[in-house]
């Protein structure tokens, strides 16, 4: 009985050690709420609000999927209209 208390009092204690930590750089915490392109804008209106990419990988697959690279996102297209807007990981 003591044995057994005595490696339940082990594992509970150790529980933190088993924790890992994430830690974001202050200068990388708010580009997540920085405006980007959002799903169902056209390519006009992306452009007129966000201006011209900084390149475009021409349309591949069917549907064709259209990307427009900006400084810190890449937004994908299907035809004409946004399907998602990506971060690019920020170099370390």
């Amino acid at each position: 009985m003591y044995r057994l208390a005595i490696g339940c009092l082990c594992l509970i204690l150790s529980n933190g050690l088993l924790a890992d930590e994430m830690t974001v750089p202050i200068g990388q915490q708010g580009d997540m709420h920085k405006a980007r392109p959002a799903s169902g804008m056209t390519r006009e209106v992306v452009e007129e609000n966000f201006g011209a990419p900084e390149s475009i990988k021409d349309a591949i697959g069917e549907p064709p999927i259209t990307i427009w690279r900006y400084n810190s996102y890449s937004v994908y297209f299907e035809y004409n209209l946004v399907i998602h807007t990506v971060l690019h990981k920020a170099d370390s």
